[in-house]
């Protein structure tokens, strides 16, 4: 364990500030306070001049314990009129938790003044005639409602009892150890989601079950936010207005204790739809300034108390880049005069009410050429909508009071292509490019695009976990969070199982977002590349329903949500590109084969509808429309109106018979390698050596820097970097860390060395982009720039559908038998995925020659 790790867990100990806490057992040690036992239940107390929130979060903790338990606690109307009691409150809002406080039965000053943050403690006798008290105190009223649903997660209910049908789990007692139990202010103050590009999915199934996307719909938004201890909102606003819609849906988010916003391209709180049924003229600064400020102005008076963080600036309408050329004194005067708005509706100076300034697509090049807002508004960062952060802070700015935040996508509707069927996100990925953030000073505001919310539950739960608290997850527990994950699901039987299946598949479907999918993808002749995707797709299947069968009837329909259906829905369009592939195959050749497969494709074409049926049919419906996306049949980067199959060509006559197998290819290990060698080694195999990056021969560290393994984020294993991502620019000096790579070749010449790494972009906007160095034996190392060429036309395409960038150098072997390649750390926040040479046998493939490498212990 690193020092610095060892270090906060220190400072946590010390200050008795600990996010992973588990203080549920359903075991009594004989002083824990006893939450359900033989001999009842423990009563509710909130005291009734406590915030709205707060008694809503005790309404749905007693719904839960009954859940549990089926045990119902009373709600008493005085705090301790009862032997058991469970005391929830703000510090400011409940005088029972003030006289505690003042009789020195709980401090509060590590909570005290801290935004969000909260305390569980036991107490016995806290009063005459009183044995036991479980106080959960909040500074504010969000800190008492975590405090709330962090004991309800504890007990067994899953912020997903509702959204995914999650069963809860069944306990005869229940109680908290004794002990008090401090959480702190989280990592990242606003931590939320954005529902968006939500026709025909969320929209459809919103009106079938409630009439539209209105509050009884955001009602269990709010609560699943709340839940995951997030507290912001960006509303769906595909043909919908939050505020306009239904005059409920602000009103409850403010109880809800939700931040509500807008969209990156909807200012001042107001919805395009808005200015759709209301606006008159042009959406055009220069033409039409006064109705626009009037219609802002209205926004912020629709604001009233509420609150909010009011998106500032200005795109074109429909989420366009305004005109071209659109000058950086017309978007500074822009902001100022809706600011002046912020002020005369609010009566209090701008910075006092939260803003962002979202520097999306366009709006980051006005940033880079020089364009700026005021100190206190936050800059919202974003990705390159496909999980690439596009540009970060230096170290050395200067620090703004509104500080940093990130818009991250786990959705999109755009180039070079849509996705947005199923989830295809991958949680090391998300960590590495959010630590990356986090490690940046962009702190202030996490949010994230999750489409229909309903497919990412997974990402979105790691996406707000990790918001909550950074320092918790690492590379190196992401694993336990997989695990613990699915234990909080379906239990402890099958947890590590499931985990793996999440895992594997995060890691299988990111590789390729479905929408791109086709029957070329992966190369059906060369290294039998389609036959071993297929081949893991078939495992993963099968591993799957193995685990399914074994699962108790009451977590079925959770397993098919969470795990089954996007396993079976990848797999089978898996197959069925593959299957049209081997029908374009041997239909080239004129081979009956042909046939077989083109009936193969239709039987999976039809299968893939088969799979949304089973999906809306679950719970007598509850999900109807939630599979309705459109995913096979793509031309360009917009959806197909209606799904079609893919062409697939039939034989007729009589026929030929063609080569019906891809020949092996010789393993040549033997040969290379001395008789004697232990250990792992690569080695030339028909004109090629192929080498995963997380296995190095030697890893040189030096002070300060040190070489990660990030488990799992490589389209086909780890990837490895240089930590911290904050180091120092390197140079080449015999000082500097480097891994080193031993292979064997009996080819000598020209040699290529293609290095394969994450799709990271250029975030600090530097000339030579993010850099790295590599050598072969005692050449001169050279220095590549990894993405300084992002801007080229169509090098971003590539490099975001094919989730990974490739760059190559040339180098010359004039000798048979042991070399070395030397990568050299140049740039932080490169992750290298794996290593491939060519010496003049490469044969194209998706993803590459698996490795060769010859294993003798």
């Amino acid at each position: 364990m690193k020092r610095s790790v060892l270090l906060i867990l220190f400072i946590a100990v010390q200050t008795g500030i600990l996010f992973a806490q588990h203080f549920v057992s359903q075991t009594n040690t004989g002083s824990d306070f006893p939450v359900a036992s033989g001999e009842g239940v423990a009563a509710i107390y909130v005291d009734k001049e406590d915030d709205w929130l707060v008694h809503k979060a005790a309404a749905l903790l007693q719904q839960d314990i009954a859940a549990v338990t089926g045990k119902k606690p009373e709600m008493v109307a005085s705090p301790f009129s009862a032997p058991d009691v469970i005391v929830i409150g703000t510090l400011a809002g409940s005088k029972a938790l003030q006289q505690l406080i003042a009789a020195k039965k709980i401090s509060v000053d590590r909570i005290k003044n801290n935004w969000e943050a909260f305390k569980v403690q036991t107490i016995s006798n806290p009063v005459k005639g009183v044995r036991n008290a479980l106080v959960i105190a909040g500074n504010d009223k969000r800190g008492a409602a975590y405090g709330v649903f962090t004991l309800s997660r504890q007990l067994g209910v899953s912020p997903w009892y509702w959204w995914a049908d999650v069963p809860v789990k069944k306990k005869a007692e229940v109680f908290v150890k004794k002990g008090a139990y401090t959480y702190g202010t989280p990592s990242v103050k606003y931590r939320g989601i954005f529902i968006n590009d939500e026709a025909p999915a969320f929209s459809g199934w919103a009106k079938e079950k409630f009439g539209g996307i209105n509050h009884r719909v955001y009602e269990h938004v709010f609560e699943l936010l709340l839940r995951l201890k997030a507290n912001y909102l960006w509303p769906a606003m595909w043909g919908n207005a939050f505020n306009d819609d239904d005059t409920l849906n602000a009103v409850l988010a403010d109880k809800w204790g939700i931040v509500m916003g807008t969209s990156h391209h909807e200012p001042m709180l107001r919805a395009q739809q808005e200015w759709k049924r209301y606006g008159s003229g042009t959406w055009d600064y220069t033409k039409n300034d006064s109705v626009l400020r009037a219609f802002w102005k209205k926004g912020i008076e629709k604001m009233d108390h509420h609150e909010s963080i009011i998106t500032i600036g200005m795109r074109g309408d429909g989420d366009e880049p305004m005109t071209s050329g659109t000058a950086i004194d017309l978007l500074e005067r822009i902001v100022a005069d809706q600011r002046n708005i912020i002020e005369e509706v609010t009566r209090k100076p701008a910075r006092e009410t939260p803003q962002l300034w979202a520097l999306y697509k366009e709006v980051q090049d006005y940033y880079d050429q020089g364009m700026r807002v005021p100190d206190d508004v936050t800059l919202l960062l974003c990705d390159d909508n496909w999980g690439n952060i596009r540009r970060l802070p230096k170290l050395n700015e200067k620090p703004r009071s509104g500080g940093y935040g990130i818009y991250y996508h786990f959705d999109y509707v755009g180039g070079p292509r849509n996705y947005k069927w199923i989830n295809t996100n991958n949680i090391a990925r998300v960590w590495e490019q959010m630590h990356l953030a986090y490690a940046y000073n962009a702190r202030q505001i996490w949010i994230v695009n999750v489409g229909d919310l309903k497919p990412m539950e997974f990402p979105v739960s790691f996406f707000l976990d990790y918001a909550y608290n950074t320092d918790q997850w690492t590379a190196e527990n992401l694993n336990v969070y997989y695990q613990q994950w699915a234990k909080e699901q379906f239990g402890a039987t099958c947890a590590k199982a499931i985990a793996a299946i999440l895992e594997k598949y995060a890691q299988y479907a990111s590789g390729k977002k479905p929408e791109l999918l086709n029957a070329e993808t992966y190369s059906l002749e060369n290294y039998n590349e389609a036959q071993r995707v297929t081949k893991d797709w078939n495992t993963l299947l099968a591993d799957a329903g193995e685990i399914n069968s074994r699962l108790p009837e009451t977590y079925k329909a959770a397993y098919f949500q969470l795990v089954l259906h996007p396993v079976k829905a990848y797999s089978n369009l898996q197959h069925l590109y593959t299957a049209v592939g081997w029908n374009h195959f041997y239909y080239q050749r004129n081979d009956p084969l042909a046939n077989r497969y083109a009936e193969e494709a239709e039987r999976f074409y039809k299968k893939d509808s088969l799979l949304t049926i089973e999906y809306h049919q679950l719970n007598n419906g509850k999900w109807n429309h939630m599979m309705d996306q459109k995913h096979i049949g793509y031309t360009y980067w917009q959806e197909p109106p209606v799904q079609k199959m893919p062409e697939v060509k039939k034989v007729t006559g009589s026929a030929a018979q063609s080569i019906r197998t891809i020949p092996p290819s010789v393993t040549t290990a033997q040969k290379l390698i001395p008789s004697g060698t232990t250990g792992t080694v690569f080695y030339e195999k028909d004109g090629y050596v192929s080498i995963g990056a997380s296995h190095f021969t030697i890893k040189k560290d030096t002070a300060g820097i040190y070489w990660k393994n990030i488990p799992g984020i490589g389209r086909e294993g780890d990837g490895i970097t240089a930590f911290p991502v904050t180091a120092s620019i390197q140079g080449i000096h015999s000082a500097a860390p480097y891994l080193q790579y031993d292979f064997y070749t009996y080819d000598t010449g020209v040699v290529i060395l293609n290095a394969f790494f994450s799709p990271t972009l250029n975030f600090h906007n530097d000339s030579t982009g993010l850099q790295y160095a590599v050598s072969i034996d005692n050449d001169a190392p050279q220095i590549i720039s990894v993405n300084k060429d992002e801007n080229q036309p169509g090098v971003w395409d590539k490099w975001a559908a094919d989730n990974c960038i490739i760059k190559t150098t040339k180098h010359f072997i004039n000798k048979a038998g042991k070399h070395s390649i030397k990568y050299r750390m140049i740039s932080p926040a490169v992750v290298l995925q794996k290593i491939v040479l060519d010496l003049g046998g490469l044969k194209p493939s998706y993803l590459g020659p698996p490795e060769t490498i010859f294993n003798n212990k």
